[in-house]
């Protein structure tokens, strides 16, 4: 098996186990195959590299019940964004006082829901969560969510979550007028962010929130630093341990007392975990003279592959195929959607021997993509997960 993506990669090979399942079972394609020993020596090399955060692992990165069991043995806490993954959690074992319920977009019942099975940490980034929150979920810890400016993230968030920090001031302090404990800010910076500094900006802003609340009376002890640590996929990401240097010298500069720290990953624990194996089923091309082919793949952006939308994650693929020769081509779902094409901006080159039936393995696949798959989407079903480990 060989890299055939343009970017020059270091030989990159399917993890030794995955390959030897893919190999000794033939599973029926798509299917994502996840290491859970890959999974916990990912959490394992985050605690090592922060061991100062507190680690609550974003379940919709890959909310399989394996994955959550894996990191309840391992200790961890987790980012819940609905009471379905709050019941999942539960349900592999977590306590409800390792969950943090991070959605701040949520409906007052279940809020209520949530509270009366012992949740107690929230996060919110509005007058009227924070109302409902102090009625439904009274005592509770809740952070404030702020905007940061982080353009270089792979997926950016937009200004869809979070206030402005000057509002973040006023609503932590407004939490603790209604008998809330005003733990503190909290930003994100954006899935698949590669620039260390991202995090340097949010928590010089964390710092003046607090300096501001305390002056008014308003202790806080905790910052969330939420998630987006990198994976690399078809370009290789600054260590994690380049990103928590900068955190912690960030934290250093601007509080006096450092606060409790907290952070989300989701993809940094469970992509490098994943593969895909999928089925070319057509290989085409659309005139004579066409310099591209197109290679149709068994799965697209609606059964797994969500993250391809604009091209933001460019996967790293390998073929069973000799390096060479090779050739420029557009790689596409098989559904009956103009918008199912994966890439064809972003320069992949595939080998000029591939034929339908060839399997083609997405690599570094574990986060958002069988969380992504869409139900039944043209008749296709969802992405099935097998484990290892």
């Amino acid at each position: 098996m060989h890299a055939v993506l343009d970017v020059p990669l270091s030989a990159p090979d399917v993890p030794t186990r995955l390959r030897a399942y893919l190999d000794d079972h033939a599973p029926t394609t798509p299917c994502l195959l996840i290491d859970l020993d890959v999974v916990r020596a990912n959490y394992r090399a985050i605690r090592a590299a922060l061991p100062e955060a507190a680690v609550f692992y974003a379940v919709k990165a890959n909310p399989a019940p394996e994955v959550v069991r894996a990191l309840v043995v391992e200790g961890s806490s987790f980012d819940v964004a609905s009471t379905g993954e709050i019941d999942l959690c539960l349900a592999q074992g977590a306590t409800p006082e390792s969950l943090s319920y991070g959605n701040p977009i949520k409906k007052a019942a279940d809020i209520a829901y949530a509270y009366g099975l012992g949740v107690r940490r929230f996060t919110f980034d509005s007058e009227g969560d924070l109302e409902n929150l102090a009625v439904l979920a009274p005592g509770s810890r809740v952070s404030c969510r702020f905007i940061v400016d982080a353009p270089q993230s792979g997926t950016p968030f937009g200004r869809k979550f979070g206030c402005d920090p000057d509002m973040a001031i006023r609503l932590l302090a407004r939490a603790a007028d209604l008998g809330l404990s005003a733990d503190g800010a909290c930003f994100h910076v954006g899935s698949q962010h590669t620039d260390p500094a991202a995090w340097v900006s949010g928590i010089a802003e964390a710092a003046r929130i607090a300096r501001a609340l305390g002056e008014c009376g308003v202790p806080t002890r905790s910052l969330n630093l939420g998630g987006g640590f990198p994976t690399g996929y078809a370009t290789p990401a600054p260590p994690l341990e380049v990103h928590a240097a900068a955190i912690r010298a960030a934290v250093a500069e601007h509080f006096d007392t450092a606060p409790e720290l907290l952070i989300e990953p989701g993809r940094a624990v469970v992509a490098t975990a994943g593969v895909i194996r999928s089925e070319v089923v057509l290989v085409s091309r659309k005139c004579d003279t066409d310099t591209h082919r197109w290679v149709y793949l068994d799965i697209g952006r609606y059964s797994g592959l969500a993250e391809t939308e604009n091209e933001y994650i460019a996967y790293r693929l390998l073929t069973a195929h000799p390096a060479t020769p090779d050739g420029p081509v557009i790689i596409a779902g098989p559904t009956c959607d103009g918008d199912d094409v994966i890439y064809q901006h972003t320069s992949y080159s595939l080998p000029l021997a591939l034929r339908a039936g060839d399997h083609v393995d997405i690599l570094d696949a574990g986060a958002y993509t069988a969380s992504y798959s869409s139900v039944s989407f043209n008749g296709f079903p969802p992405l099935p997960t097998l484990f290892v480990g």
